[in-house]
C-alpha cells in the first residue's frame, strides 16, 4: 500500500433511511446490505439498482458510502472527507424487491486499490458476497433465498510435485448455502480413471467463506508430464448439493524429474561457459534468478535491479538454455514501489513469487522506511498489468528496508535478510489481498535480530539467503564480514514487540529470542553475494573474483572443495536449473551465464524458420516468436485437435503476445501465414 493521508472519516448512511422491522408484500423478499470498510473507509461509494439500469439513473433503489466519490470517482484520488469509517461494519437497508429478479449492485472506490466486503442477505440469510478490487465493479445478484446446502468447488489447489513423491490434492471450495459446512463428500480422478471418494469430517466452512480442503488420500505417479485431475463434491453435511452445476473442477497437474545433484562434477573439471541471456534481451544490472517451480516448464525468472526511480523489472526466459529460448520482459507499473532497486527473487510451490526490495523507502519520501518484501502472481494476465491504484502486486509488508535477499518456506512465508535492522525476518503474508489492493492486516511477522548482517554500503553487492527445507537451517550470507552463517528456524521462543516500526496493523509483529545460529564460513571469501544450497553442497558467489565457491556442508563448520572460475567479477545470484548445471548473474556484465563440465550452446541449433510458442503449454497468455523471414502482412491462425478454426488474429511483430485464457483444455496447431503464402507451424497445449 501506498502511504496516504486519510481525511477525517465521518460516518454516514447515505441510503434510503429503512426500518428493520418491514413487512414485505407477496411476492417480495427483505433485501439489506452489509458493508465491511477497510483502513480507507471514505472511499467507498455503492450503489444499488435493477439490472441494466446505470449507477444514478432513474430506478436506483439506494447508495451510501461517501457521495463525493459518486458513480465516477473511481480511481480519482481526490481523498474528500465523508461516507463512512475506517474498518466499520454498516447494515443498509431492508428494501422489498421482487422474488426473483435480478439487482446490480454497484462499487466504485476514490484510490482505485480496492475496499471493502459487500454481504447480501435475503429474509435475513445471507446469498452472495463481494470483495472491492481494484477501481469499481458491478456485480449481479438474485433477489432470492439461499439453499441451505450448496457448495461451490472453485479450484483445485493441487500444484504438482516431483516423480514417486505423494501428492496431496486439495480444492479451494466455497459454501454458498445458508449451513455452515461441517463434512463434505469429495472425490478425485486422473486421466478419467476411478474415482478416489471419501467424507471429509471436521470442516467449519461458514456461508460464504472459502476454505482449501484437503483430500485425506494423496496420489503417486511414476512418471513424469501432465495429468488431468478432477474433484467432485457432492453430500455436504449427510445431505445431497441441491446445485450440481458448480460441484467440479479439474487442473493439469504437472509430476517432474527430480532435480540431480550434479555439483561434485564440478569439482577439479574444466568449466563451460554459456551466455544464456544478456542486455539484448532486457537484462539490466540483474541481481537474482530462480527457476518456476513446474521444472517442466523449464522457466527461469531474472530480477533486474534497474533504477530506484523506475523501479526493478524482469525478464522471463521461457524454455530456457534450450533452442526454443525466448526472452519476455515486463515492468510492473508501480514497481517504483513495490519492486524497487530488488535484490532477491523467490518463487513458492505455487505460479507465487515474492521479492525483496533494496530500496530504503518504497516512497521515496526518506521517511518513515516504508518498505520490504512483496508477493507476485506470475501469470502473465496478472503480473504487470494495470491494476487500479497499485500495480499488480498482491500482498507486500513494509518492515525490511534495504533488504538483501529472500529465501521460500511454504504456503505464503518468506525469509527476508534485512539489511537496514541488521538481521532476518520471518513473513507469513497469509492471504494474499489480491492485485493491486492494500489490506495486509491479516499477516505474521517474526524478527530474528542480533546477527551483526552487514550490507554493502554502497547497496548494490547483495547478501542472499537460501533455506534447506528438509533440516530446517537458514544459511545466510553476512557481504561485510565476509562470512556464511547457518539458523535454525525451528528454533527460539517469542519475545517482545520489535522497536523498529510496525508502520500497519498486523496479527503479529515479535521478536524470536534464543534462537540457534552458527558460523557455516568464516575464511576464503572477498565480496560474498549469493548462495545455493542442495542436499550436502552449498555454492557461494564472490563478487569481487568472480570466483562459484563449492562447499561440503556435511559437517561445521563448511568445508571448501573447489572453486568454479569465471573470469568475470561482478556475479551475484546463483542457482540450480532443472538438469542440474548451475546457472548465474553477472551484474557487471549483465548476463545470465550457464556452468557445464561439457560442450553446450544455445543458439547455434536455432531453426531459422521456427515458430516458437511460450509458456508451452500454458493457460493465459503466450508470447509467439519467429526468426524467418517476413513478407508483408501476416495473420495467425489457430486451430484445435480436430482442425477446426478457433481464432485468427493480426500478427504485430516477430514477438507477437497472444491471449489464450478463453480456450478449452488441449491441444491447438498455431500457424503464422505470410501474404507472400509462407507459413510456419507450432503445436501448442492448453492445460487448464
Amino acid at each position: 500500500m501506498l502511504i496516504r493521508y486519510a481525511a477525517t472519516a465521518l460516518v454516514a448512511l447515505w441510503a434510503i433511511p429503512f426500518d428493520l422491522q418491514a413487512q414485505c408484500d407477496a411476492g417480495e423478499v427483505e433485501v439489506t446490505l452489509q458493508i465491511q470498510t477497510d483502513q480507507w473507509g471514505y472511499e467507498t461509494f455503492w450503489s444499488l439498482q435493477p439490472t441494466g439500469t446505470p449507477c444514478g439513473g432513474a430506478g436506483s433503489i439506494a447508495t451510501g458510502g461517501n457521495p463525493a466519490v459518486g458513480c465516477n470517482g473511481a480511481g480519482d484520488q481526490n481523498q474528500t472527507p465523508g461516507g463512512y469509517g475506517n474498518n466499520q461494519t454498516i447494515n443498509a437497508g431492508p428494501w422489498c424487491l421482487t422474488d426473483g429478479a435480478q439487482y446490480d449492485l454497484f462499487w466504485a472506490d476514490d484510490y482505485a486499490d480496492g475496499g471493502g466486503v459487500f454481504t447480501v442477505l435475503v429474509n435475513g440469510q445471507a446469498i452472495a458476497q463481494y470483495t472491492g478490487v481494484g477501481g469499481s465493479a458491478t456485480w449481479t445478484f438474485t433477489a432470492e433465498s439461499p439453499e441451505p446446502y450448496d457448495v461451490e468447488v472453485m479450484n483445485v489447489s493441487a500444484f504438482g510435485t516431483v516423480v514417486d513423491e505423494p501428492l496431496t490434492i486439495s480444492a479451494m471450495v466455497k459454501n454458498l448455502g445458508s449451513m455452515t459446512v461441517t463434512t463434505l463428500q469429495l472425490s478425485y480422478s486422473v486421466e478419467g480413471g476411478a474415482p478416489v471418494d471419501v467424507e471429509v469430517p471436521g470442516l467449519n466452512i461458514a456461508p460464504f467463506e472459502s476454505v482449501k480442503v484437503e483430500h485425506p488420500i494423496t496420489w503417486t505417479s511414476s512418471t513424469a508430464g501432465y495429468f488431468d485431475v478432477e474433484v467432485v463434491s457432492s453430500d455436504i453435511n449427510g445431505n445431497p448439493d441441491p446445485n450440481t452445476e458448480n460441484n467440479s473442477a479439474s487442473k493439469a497437474v504437472s509430476i517432474w524429474n527430480p532435480t540431480p545433484n550434479r555439483i561434485d562434477e564440478y569439482i577439479n573439471a574444466t568449466p563451460v561457459l554459456t551466455t544464456i541471456a544478456d542486455a539484448g534481451d532486457g537484462i539490466n544490472i540483474p541481481r537474482d534468478l530462480d527457476f518456476y517451480p513446474d521444472l517442466n516448464k523449464r522457466q527461469l525468472w531474472v530480477a533486474n535491479k534497474d533504477t530506484e526511480g523506475t523501479g526493478s523489472s524482469t525478464v522471463t526466459l521461457y524454455n530456457a538454455g534450450t533452442p526454443q529460448q525466448d526472452a519476455l520482459w515486463r515492468r510492473d507499473g508501480n514497481a517504483w514501489h513495490f519492486m524497487s532497486l530488488t535484490t532477491g527473487i523467490a518463487f513458492g510451490e505455487t505460479e507465487v513469487f515474492a521479492t525483496s526490495p533494496g530500496v530504503f523507502d518504497a516512497n521515496h519520501n526518506g521517511a518513515p522506511p516504508f518498505t520490504g518484501p512483496a508477493l507476485w502472481n506470475s501469470d502473465t494476465l496478472i503480473y504487470a498489468q494495470p491494476s487500479g491504484g497499485n500495480g499488480s502486486h498482491i500482498d507486500m509488508l513494509h518492515t525490511s528496508p534495504n533488504s538483501q535477499g529472500i529465501a521460500h518456506e511454504v504456503d505464503n512465508v518468506y525469509w527476508v535478510v534485512d539489511g537496514y535492522n541488521d538481521d532476518v525476518v520471518r513473513y507469513d503474508f497469509a492471504h494474499d489481498h489480491g492485485p493491486g489492493a492494500d489490506d495486509h492486516s491479516d499477516a505474521r511477522i517474526r524478527r530474528f535480530a542480533g546477527m551483526n548482517i552487514q550490507r554493502d554500503p554502497a547497496d548494490h553487492i547483495v547478501s542472499h539467503c537460501d533455506l534447506d527445507k528438509e533440516s530446517g537451517w537458514l544459511y545466510v550470507v553476512n557481504h561485510g564480514l565476509d562470512k556464511v552463517f547457518r539458523m535454525d528456524i525451528n528454533s527460539g521462543t517469542l519475545g517482545g514487540t520489535p522497536s523498529f516500526g510496525p508502520f500497519e496493523t498486523y496479527v503479529e509483529y515479535r521478536y524470536m529470542v534464543n534462537f540457534t545460529m552458527e558460523d557455516v564460513v568464516t575464511t576464503g571469501l572477498v565480496e560474498p553475494a549469493g548462495i545455493k544450497v542442495m542436499d550436502d553442497r552449498m555454492l557461494i558467489t564472490d563478487h569481487a573474483t568472480g570466483d562459484i565457491i563449492i562447499y561440503d556442508i556435511s559437517s561445521m563448520p563448511a568445508t571448501e572443495l573447489d572453486r568454479i572460475s569465471t573470469g568475470e567479477p561482478g556475479i551475484m545470484g546463483v542457482t540450480i536449473a532443472p538438469d542440474g548445471s548451475i546457472w548465474y548473474v553477472n551484474a557487471t556484465t549483465e548476463k545470465v551465464m550457464q556452468v557445464t563440465t561439457g560442450p553446450v550452446g544455445i543458439t547455434e541449433n536455432v531453426k531459422a524458420d521456427a515458430l516458437r510458442i511460450a509458456p508451452n503449454p500454458a493457460n493465459s497468455e503466450v508470447l509467439l516468436s519467429y526468426d524467418g523471414p517476413s513478407a508483408g502482412s501476416a495473420e495467425v491462425i489457430v486451430m484445435d485437435a480436430t482442425g477446426r478454426l478457433v481464432s485468427t488474429e493480426r500478427l504485430s511483430g516477430p514477438r507477437h503476445v497472444m491471449q489464450v485464457d478463453a480456450l478449452p483444455r488441449g491441444a491447438y496447431t498455431v500457424q503464422i501465414a505470410f501474404a507472400n503464402g509462407h507459413r510456419t507451424y507450432g503445436r501448442l497445449m492448453i492445460e487448464r
